[in-house]
């Protein structure tokens, strides 16, 4: 093989997949069709992407939150808006660079549902989903184009191979893995092939993934322009008779969408004309559009594979799931896939991974993303400009005024109420793990840094230690003492984050056992216990997390 595995598609999903499979030790490349990435032709490039509360975790873990604030477009912290003074090299410009005025967010702004605006005042932040954050508690908003510059320099940083400018264009699947034809040409052997190359993925295709769901419904576009007389706009979301337009946050950011049906040709060239007639026809204005920087069209089209998996070949992202941008959502379920396949795969590459071990990643992923189409499918609908749905609009606006009813768009919008269905009757199992602060001044989630699962030992209990202690490089084990008195006494977290197993009482050891040899392929290792004093000390952690 010439490769552990071969990616299809250097967006985000690519590129964080990418990043976790060589943190892993897996070899892998990267096959990206436009040999210029900062093009801002995809939907995604124009404006921002919110960032939700696991994928902001999701970066805290890797290392990478900081410089993600830094390119951030907008950052909230403790739920309170603050304003960046102004936007430094966020892509949003269509030569990628700054621009003059401030992002100006509303001071209360917390998402919305359908453009109904959610007031931050009004949410309870004292429910238990959000609590136990840590740095992730924050959130903000980011350019596509931001994102993807700072995850290639990552991935260049770990030595990930990324070919710009080159498109898979065919591949054969086998027994032992997959021989891929690129546009170069050339030839690529590797023993496994993931598709996260978009919405229109050829890996879907050519593999044939069953691809079902809701034929498109609306027309929307999305463009950086300029604007003779941009005071005829009101700002924010904005609903007529007509449909609906976006005006901001950034400088020249507009959005509209109609109701009428899906564009006729989803590849024609977007026009001025044809861009200012949309915008002019939904703001019921006759604003005037002087240039076009950058512009894209999408509509309502709503599918999913069956599967997640064929063979040796994967999907993760839009590739796997598709619908409208309302809500954001998109960006973030597939930062998800990218965290839940990487360590599983590489598990899988190395030969220890439990036979099962790949099969979940659809068990888990795939509801999350059915849950992003049915919100999107939502809101499309309380958006028509008909009677009926301006009437259910007007009674969702009056529970999302409610402080239950915004706590609840809140919970849904941030992704806390995320979790995955895994054996144990612990709250914590299945969910993400709380980022426990340790009187050594460490957290949790910055152990997380180089990828490995970890097991800590709250109590002192030698049966817990010599169990991490024989698990080698697959598993970190953890002597802390938590900095606020907790009842937890021993604690197993997957290398994604998330709690496979946990305990208040003193540990059953088969419990531990089980979940060790589900999730790290165990089962074949000698795990009875044993008191060795030697063994101990070999498993301290470093003095420095990761």
């Amino acid at each position: 093989m010439d490769y552990d595995v071969v990616i299809a598609g250097a967006g985000p999903v690519g590129l964080l997949l990418a990043c976790e499979l060589k943190l892993a030790g897996v070899s892998v490349v990267v096959l990206e069709r436009m040999a210029d990435p900062n093009l801002p032709i995809k939907g995604g490039a124009i404006g921002a992407r919110a960032l939700n509360i696991p994928s902001v975790e999701a970066f805290y873990r890797r290392g990478l939150l900081s410089a993600v604030r830094e390119a951030a477009i907008w950052w909230t912290g403790a739920f309170e808006a603050l304003q960046k003074p102004a936007l430094q090299g966020n892509a949003a410009t269509p030569n990628g660079g700054s621009v003059d005025k401030p992002v100006k967010m509303p001071p209360k702004f917390a998402g919305h549902f359908a453009g109904i605006m959610l007031n931050s005042d009004l949410i309870d932040y004292s429910d238990p989903d959000f609590s136990g954050r840590g740095p992730a508690t924050a959130g903000g908003a980011i350019s596509l184009q931001s994102l993807e510059a700072l995850l290639a320099q990552r991935a260049r940083q770990l030595q990930v191979e990324i070919r710009r400018g080159t498109a898979l264009i065919n591949f054969e699947p086998g027994r032992e893995g997959v021989t891929a034809y690129t546009s170069d040409p050339s030839t690529i052997r590797a023993g496994w092939l993931v598709g996260c190359d978009g919405g229109r993925s050829t890996v879907r295709k050519l593999a044939g993934f069953e691809f079902s769901g809701t034929e498109p419904e609306i027309t929307g576009y999305s463009a950086m322009v300029e604007m003779a007389n941009p005071e005829k706009l009101r700002p924010g979301w904005n609903r007529t008779a007509h449909g609906t337009y976006v005006n901001g946050p950034l400088p020249g950011r507009i959005l509209t969408v109609e109701f009428d049906g899906p564009p006729a040709d989803r590849e024609a060239p977007i026009s001025l004309d044809l861009l200012q007639a949309s915008l002019r026809k939904v703001s019921e204005t006759d604003v005037t559009i002087t240039a076009v920087h950058a512009a894209t069209k999408w509509t309502d089209n709503a599918r999913q594979a069956s599967t997640y998996r064929l063979g040796r070949v994967l999907l993760a992202g839009d590739a796997a799931h598709v619908h409208s941008p309302f809500g954001g959502q998109g960006l973030n379920v597939g930062i998800g896939d990218a965290m839940n396949l990487g360590w599983k795969l590489a598990a899988t590459v190395k030969g220890w991974a439990p036979e099962t071990l790949l099969d979940t990643y659809t068990t888990e992923r795939h509801p999350i993303g059915a849950w992003a189409l049915e919100w999107t499918r939502a809101q499309v609908a309380l958006m028509r400009p008909k009677p009926h749905e301006l009437a259910l609009a007007s009674v969702v606006e009056d529970l999302v005024g409610t402080r239950e009813g915004a706590t609840y768009f809140a919970k849904k919008i941030s992704g806390v109420w995320q979790r995955y269905n895994l054996r144990g009757d612990h709250s914590l199992i299945g969910g993400s793990a709380p980022d426990l602060e340790f009187n050594d001044g460490t957290r949790l989630g910055e152990y997380l840094i180089d990828g490995r699962a970890l097991l800590f030992d709250f109590a002192g209990d030698h049966r817990i230690r010599d169990l991490g202690a024989k698990l080698g490089e697959r598993l970190k084990f953890l002597r802390v003492e938590p900095k606020e008195a907790t009842n937890l006494t021993a604690l197993f977290v997957r290398p994604d984050g998330c709690v496979a197993w946990a305990t208040s009482g003193e540990p059953a050891l088969d419990g531990a056992v089980s979940a060790l040899s589900e999730w790290l392929g165990v089962a074949e290792m000698d795990l009875s216990p044993s008191s060795s004093r030697s063994v101990y000390q070999s498993a301290q952690p470093t003095a420095s997390p990761g």
